[in-house]
């Protein structure tokens, strides 16, 4: 089945996972499959998706006190409920955090992310992310094309990429 990059959630997890993605947008819409964050740099899974959804552009992020400059302001912004006008997609390398996405009826679902997911998050989709109690992950950042890092906060309705993403819902319902 193919679908616009906007009409889903995309987890990957190196172990197994129990997340129902149907609460979030339709049942068959998550794809799984297994990574080894160890061997990202060679991964022919990894190379895999990047040519098959045309993830063209990546880094690495470390979050972290001693990795990332303006660490508490960071964090703090990245916990602000916000939007992207782009899919936002993330490969945990190592650590772990969370990604909380808002449902059909506006509320949260917390994502545990771990060592080996990744999650690409729908354009217009209302998310925060969050470190665990160890305070660190590293994660892989995809984009297609350039990297766009703008986030528009709650409430930013009156973008287009919302207005498509909440349109997709209304259809699964």
């Amino acid at each position: 089945m193919s679908m616009k990059s906007s009409q889903f959630m995309f987890l990957c997890r190196g172990s197994s996972w129990s997340l129902h993605l149907g609460s979030l947008t339709c049942g068959n819409t998550g794809v799984c499959c297994s990574l080894d964050a160890d061997k990202y740099e060679n991964d022919p899974e990894l190379e895999k998706i990047r040519r098959e959804r045309n993830y063209s552009w990546m880094d690495i992020i470390t979050i972290c006190k001693d990795k990332l400059p303006n660490y508490e302001e960071k964090i703090k912004m990245f916990y602000e409920e916000h939007l992207h006008l782009d899919d936002e997609i993330r490969y945990i390398l190592d650590g772990s955090g969370y990604f909380d996405v808002r449902d059909k009826e506006d509320k949260w679902i917390r994502i545990f992310m771990e060592k080996g997911d990744m999650i690409t998050l729908p354009a217009g989709i209302y998310h925060r992310f969050t470190v665990d109690e160890k305070n660190y992950a590293k994660a892989m950042r995809l984009f297609v094309g350039e990297p766009v890092w703008t986030a528009y906060n709650r409430p930013a309705d009156h973008f287009e990429a919302r207005g498509q993403y909440m349109k997709f819902l209304a259809q699964t319902a």
